[in-house]
């Protein structure tokens, strides 16, 4: 069975020399230990942030870059691992695990989409 992980950068969380592919590849690396390879841009997703809130972003607004990632490796230990655990869920169970409802709407949203399409395209 594959194994597929949401990964996702966010404004500020991106470094100014790379994309935000680039940026989820890495975060997916130093919070969940893992790595693979980026199947499917899922969206754009906007969400308001209280600790994003400054000059730029008075109103705390941030965009969110959310990819499907197919993984090939997990890691067993990685920088964020003494902070942030990996624990594998079915998509139910982490759409009910997530904080903001922006978070569900990107998983159920746009991975669900994506991976039933993929799933009737394999069937035919």
């Amino acid at each position: 069975m594959k194994s597929f992980y949401v990964a996702l950068s966010h404004q500020g969380g991106w470094e100014t020399d790379e994309t935000d592919q680039q940026a989820a590849i890495r975060e997916a690396i130093e919070e969940a230990g893992v790595r693979g390879k980026i199947n499917k841009f899922l969206g754009y997703y906007q969400f308001k942030s209280k600790s994003h809130q400054d000059e730029c972003s008075p109103e705390g607004l941030c965009k969110a870059a959310v990819f499907a990632m197919l993984v090939e490796e997990e890691l067993e230990s990685w920088p964020e691992q003494n902070t942030r655990s990996r624990k594998w869920l079915t998509v139910s169970e982490a759409a009910d695990s997530c904080r903001h409802p922006w978070m569900r709407d990107a998983l159920i949203g746009g991975f669900c989409q994506w991976h039933d399409e993929i799933m009737l395209t394999e069937k035919l």
